[in-house]
C-alpha cells in the first residue's frame, strides 16, 4: 500500500478542514490519555522502586499525617542493635498539605552526613559543602525547582520555614525531585516547632538478604509497651498507605482513559464514513479501473489508520513535551507521585491510536468495497 500513500494524503487533504478537526479532536484524547497514563506510570514506578530498596519506615502507630507522627529520636540507638539492621535515619518531616494535591511542599530533615548514603541524588547545581556547614541550607529537588522557579543561592519560605537554597539535585527516581532536604536539627528547632528529641519517622535501612516483615514485628514488639507504640512497615508498603485514596482514584482514572479510546474510534469512524459517502462515484471509478474491493478495502482502512495516527501523535508529542517541562507530582500525607511521561507509555498511546484508527476504519472500509459500480455512476 506504500504506492498508494500519496493518493490517501491527497484526499485527506482534499477535506482539510474535516480532516483538521479530527486529528484535533484525536490529539486532545490522546493528550488526556496520555496525562492519566502518565499518573499510573507515575505510581507503578514508585512502588517497584520502593519495594526493590528493601528498607522500613518506623512511624507512630494510630496515626496518619506526618504532622501528627512523634516518634522518639533515642530509638534510632535501640532499632540499630537488631540483627539484619544496616542503619537507622531518623528523619523530621515537614509538609504545608496532608491532603491530595497537585503542589504540595515536602522538607524532609535528615542527620547532613547521611543523606547521601540514604538518597540515591546528585548535584546538577551548588555544592555539598555549603549545605553541610550551614544548618538552615536546603537541597532542592529539580522538579520543585521548576515549578517554583528556585535557584542555587535563593531563600525559599514556606510559612514560617525559610530555607537558604545550598543545591539543587537530579535523582534517577522521579519522585525524589519532588522533595526538599534539610537538617533534621534545623526542622526540629524551626520556628513554633520545638521537637528537639522527637522525630517524625526513623527509616530503617536492612542488610541484604535481611527479611522484613520479620523485622517489622521486632521492631513494634519493642516498642509495644514503650512511651511511643510504632507501626513499621516495608517503606513501598507504607507509601502505598500513605497514597490511601489518592491510589483509588489513579486506579478510577483508567475509565477516563478508556473514554478516550472510545472518543477518538467516534470521530475516525465518522469521519471516514462521511469520506466514504462522499465519494461513492469515485471508488466505483477505481473499481472500473481495475481496482479490486480488496484495494479500495485498504485504501479507506489505510486513510483511517493515518488519519487517527496523525492526530494521536499530535497529542502524544503535545503530552510528552507538557509533562517534561511541568514537572508535574501529585502528593498526600508527604508521599509524592511523578507524572512519568515513559517510553512504555508513549509505545502504548502509538497503538491504542493506530489500533482505533483500524477499528474505526473497517465497517466504512467494508461499505466502499462493495459499492455496486453501476449503481453508483447512475446516481452521482
Amino acid at each position: 500500500m506504500l504506492k498508494f500513500f500519496p493518493l490517501i494524503m491527497k484526499t485527506l487533504w482534499r477535506h482539510r478542514s474535516r480532516t483538521a478537526l479530527t486529528c484535533v479532536g484525536a490529539a486532545i484524547a490522546l493528550f488526556v490519555f496520555c496525562f492519566v497514563g502518565a499518573v499510573q506510570e507515575g505510581m507503578s514506578d514508585l512502588q517497584t522502586r520502593q519495594a526493590a530498596k528493601g528498607s522500613l519506615i518506623v512511624f507512630q502507630a494510630n496515626k496518619f499525617c506526618p504532622a501528627t507522627s512523634h516518634l522518639p529520636q533515642d530509638y534510632q540507638q535501640q532499632i540499630q542493635k537488631l540483627p539484619g539492621v544496616d542503619d537507622v535515619i531518623p528523619i523530621q518531616v515537614f509538609t504545608n498539605n496532608c491532603r491530595a494535591s497537585l503542589d504540595v511542599i515536602v522538607f524532609y530533615g535528615l542527620p547532613p552526613d547521611k543523606i547521601r548514603k540514604a538518597r540515591d541524588f546528585q548535584l546538577k547545581a551548588g555544592n555539598w559543602g555549603d549545605f553541610e556547614e550551614h544548618q538552615d541550607a536546603a537541597v532542592v529537588g529539580s522538579a520543585v525547582a521548576s515549578r517554583r522557579g528556585i535557584g542555587v543561592g535563593d531563600k525559599f519560605s514556606i510559612g514560617d520555614l525559610t530555607v537558604q537554597v545550598a543545591g539543587i539535585f537530579h535523582s534517577s527516581d522521579p519522585a525524589e525531585e519532588n522533595y526538599i532536604y534539610s537538617h533534621l536539627e534545623f526542622l526540629q528547632r524551626s520556628k513554633g516547632m520545638n521537637l528537639v528529641g522527637t522525630v517524625t519517622q526513623h527509616e530503617v535501612l536492612l542488610k541484604p538478604g535481611t527479611d522484613q516483615l520479620a523485622i517489622c514485628e521486632m521492631i513494634d514488639e519493642k516498642f509495644r509497651g514503650g512511651s511511643v507504640e510504632t507501626d513499621t512497615r516495608p517503606k513501598g508498603v507504607f507509601q502505598a498507605k500513605s497514597l490511601g485514596d489518592l491510589t483509588q482514584l489513579v486506579e478510577m482514572s483508567k475509565y477516563l482513559g478508556y473514554a478516550c479510546v472510545v472518543i477518538v474510534l467516534s470521530l475516525v469512524s465518522t469521519t471516514t464514513v462521511m469520506s466514504v459517502q462522499d465519494r461513492v462515484k469515485e471508488h466505483a471509478v477505481f473499481q472500473t479501473l481495475g481496482f479490486t474491493g480488496r484495494t479500495v478495502f485498504a485504501l479507506v482502512l489505510s486513510e483511517s489508520i493515518v488519519l487517527s495516527a496523525i492526530g494521536g501523535a499530535l497529542g502524544i508529542a503535545l503530552a510528552v513535551v507538557t509533562l517534561e517541562l511541568s514537572s508535574l507530582s501529585v502528593s498526600a500525607e508527604a508521599v509524592s507521585v511523578a507524572f512519568l511521561p515513559s517510553l512504555r507509555l508513549i509505545l502504548v498511546s502509538l497503538t491504542v491510536a493506530l489500533f482505533t484508527g483500524l477499528a474505526a476504519g473497517v465497517w466504512p472500509a467494508w461499505q466502499a468495497a462493495r459499492v455496486d459500480i453501476l449503481s453508483a455512476l447512475r446516481a452521482s
